[in-house]
């Protein structure tokens, strides 16, 4: 009876774990993911498990540490998120919240020095974007998250990789692109929290300014899309149908301005964003393949 009482209390807890990373699996795990296999390369299928465990277990680090700070904006703008929904206590998420600081940087100093500053760097940035209020200010929100996003993708590329010690130039190139990218579109994610946002307070570029952020959208996407083919060297008919593809979402965030539609044009964001991570390994395949033929 014990044993079966203790398998529900960790399947208990293993839900709870989900449930603080559930929805940022196609905005982060899944795009970082294919970020790090096709910029690597990927050393061995095997590394895939390290991957996505490295990707998931910071997410839930920087998740925990976001939701502990104000569990009263969730209860309005994120019911079913597991502090709000009752399924772990605050004082129990906040044990947990720094307690997987620890856990985090100890597996990242199993594979290199240089995963361990990519993880060192994320417990920072998650520091100054809950605690220290980063998360407050458009300026600060998009810059801080667009440094942390290129902390995972760093750490996950060098996990994949031949060498953990370094990222090869071609990587390099791909994760600053990816700071100026997610920075300058990120606010794609906020028009859906709008309500839950202006309720603490919080100024996101969609509520200090709703009319230039869904413009950004519609300018950004499609300008963006035209500098990564032409950086990573795409083909004429794939450039023009990511191109096309970029234009129509960012269009959508323009002319549909609903929560609901808010909720469906972030998804479909998160797959421009998806492939626009895949870009690198066009690349890689393509190109650096054929001139190793050659």
């Amino acid at each position: 009876m014990s044993a079966l009482v203790f398998g529900r209390a960790i399947s208990r807890s293993l839900v709870t774990l989900h449930l603080f990373t559930q929805n940022d699996i196609l905005t982060t795990i899944v795009p970082t993911t294919l970020f790090a296999l096709v910029t690597a390369p990927l050393c061995s299928p095997y590394r895939c498990v390290h991957v996505v465990w490295w990707i998931w277990l910071h997410l839930l680090h920087f998740n925990v540490a976001n939701q502990v700070i104000d569990p009263a904006e969730d209860g309005r703008n994120k019911a079913s998120r597991p502090i709000p929904a009752g399924h772990i206590s605050l004082r129990d998420a906040v044990y947990l919240r720094w307690s997987l600081v620890p856990i985090c940087l100890i597996s990242s100093a199993f594979y290199s020095i240089q995963v361990l500053g990519a993880s060192l760097a994320i417990t920072l940035l998650t520091l100054w974007y809950n605690e220290f209020k980063a998360h407050s200010h458009w300026f600060s929100k998009n810059l801080m998250t667009g440094l942390g996003y290129a902390c995972f993708q760093a750490g996950a590329t060098l996990i994949a990789g031949r060498d953990m010690s370094r990222l090869e130039p071609d990587a390099l190139v791909a994760v600053l692109l990816s700071i100026a990218m997610f920075a300058t579109t990120l606010q794609a994610q906020d028009f859906k929290d709008q309500e839950g946002d202006r309720s603490i307070g919080r100024r996101t570029l969609p509520i200090a300014h709703p009319s230039p952020a869904r413009v950004s959208m519609f300018v950004g996407l499609p300008m963006w899309s035209i500098c990564l083919t032409r950086v990573w060297g795409m083909d004429a008919f794939c450039s023009v149908a990511f191109i096309i593809y970029s234009g129509l979402v960012g269009l959508r965030f323009m002319v549909c301005k609903t929560t609901q539609a808010d909720r469906l044009s972030c998804k479909l964001y998160s797959l421009w964003f998806s492939v626009a991570h895949l870009l690198p390994g066009y690349w890689r395949y393509f190109h650096e393949a054929r001139t190793h033929i050659s």
